[in-house]
């Protein structure tokens, strides 16, 4: 079992924010909707580019690549081009922090 790696410190997660964090080689895009908190790989499944650089609304976030669209809860794709769900991480708050791990 992998390391949780540390995102950030809760009170700079604030609902409808979104930070980066990096296991290994593993870029995690780490979005707090309204106080629940979801992690996804910040690849698109469509094209190898950040989920990070998109707007999010509501529960989805765009790539601004090609509009794909994903939802944020399960890593579903919403819409062409992308096909393929986006791989879902664990995330937890522990200590004041919020964590999240590639546990593939």
């Amino acid at each position: 079992m992998t390391a949780w790696v540390r995102v950030c410190a809760e009170s700079e997660l604030l609902p409808g924010e979104s930070r980066v964090a990096w296991d290994g080689d593993t870029p995690i895009l780490v979005v707090n909707l309204d106080g629940a908190l979801y992690a996804l790989e910040d690849k698109c499944t469509h094209e190898d580019f950040e989920l990070s650089a998109g707007p999010i609304d509501g529960d989805q976030v765009e790539c601004t690549l090609h509009g794909a669209r994903f939802d944020l809860r399960t890593g579903e794709a919403l819409c062409a081009p992308a096909y393929s769900a986006v791989p879902k991480f664990p995330v937890k708050r522990e200590d004041g922090a919020v964590w999240t791990r590639d546990d593939r």
